[in-house]
């Protein structure tokens, strides 16, 4: 493997490796960050590439590694943390100005319904075990198979397969509680509401028929409910769609937010 060869395919495969960061980090500096390190490790240690696994799957090796590394000592968020962010936002106006600055003016600074999803899977993913989440993002969103997995995380293909069972279940049964997309039960209605102040010419059933997910919620299991979700993420890249800007503003309000929370509640 040359040094030529690893830089040409690292770029093949950078924008998923820079969006999987940035859902196990929930900061853009730490996304690029790690990005940049991964690189820099996999450049260093190029005489170690054997082959034994694509190029890529050995890259995420060693970003997945450095995350862990980064997020080991931090708190898990809690399975509410889009309620607490919710509160916090209320009371600052500052979030809310510079949230409707980037929606008059930037490019990326649409509010779309289908990207609020893919926000909120981000934020409350985070609850989950450091080793789940993990193995739910290679899986369900970048589409490693469990052997693949197994080399990444370097443990073995049973306890991928338990990780990912559990991790399943768990961010199922949040999502079955807590989104009124999927469940008339469910207690948060951030999507539509957040749609009503940024859009508000804009009729959120309309919005919400576009959206298989909430059109067939109904008629589908919550399984199958988790699949569409997953669907909607593996279809979106955070930095690049029409909505990047604003919904990492967002993101980047909660991660400090969560990051008092923790501090005050530790």
């Amino acid at each position: 493997m040359t040094l030529d060869r690893l830089t040409a395919e690292f770029e093949t495969f950078h924008g998923e490796l820079k969006s999987f960061l940035l859902r196990m980090t929930a900061s853009v500096q730490d996304a690029e960050d790690l990005v940049q390190e991964t690189y820099i490790k996999a450049h260093s240690k190029i005489d170690t590439f054997r082959g034994e696994s694509s190029l890529k799957t050995w890259v995420f090796s060693i970003a997945s590694n450095l995350a862990r590394d980064l997020l080991r000592s931090k708190k898990r968020w809690p399975e509410n943390v889009t309620d607490i962010c919710k509160d916090a936002a209320l009371g600052n106006q500052q979030f809310f100005q510079e949230a409707m600055r980037i929606r008059q003016t930037s490019p990326q600074g649409n509010f779309e319904i289908k990207e609020h999803i893919a926000f909120c899977f981000t934020c409350v993913s985070k609850s989950l075990p450091l080793e789940g989440h993990l193995v739910l993002l290679l899986k369900e969103i970048y589409d490693f198979k469990v052997k693949e997995i197994s080399q990444i995380l370097q443990m073995s293909e049973a306890m991928v397969k338990y990780h990912l069972h559990v991790s399943r279940s768990k961010i199922i049964e949040i999502f079955d509680h807590r989104c009124s997309l999927i469940n008339k039960q469910g207690i948060c209605y951030q999507c539509t509401e957040l749609n009503g102040i940024f859009n508000p010419r804009q009729n959120a059933q309309e919005e919400l028929i576009e959206i298989e997910m909430a059109r067939e919620a109904e008629n589908r299991s919550k399984e199958e409910l988790f699949n569409l979700r997953m669907k909607i993420l593996q279809e979106l890249d955070p930095f690049e769609s029409g909505a990047a800007e604003l919904q990492l503003h967002h993101l980047e309000h909660n991660r400090q937010v969560m990051e008092n929370y923790l501090e005050e509640n530790s």
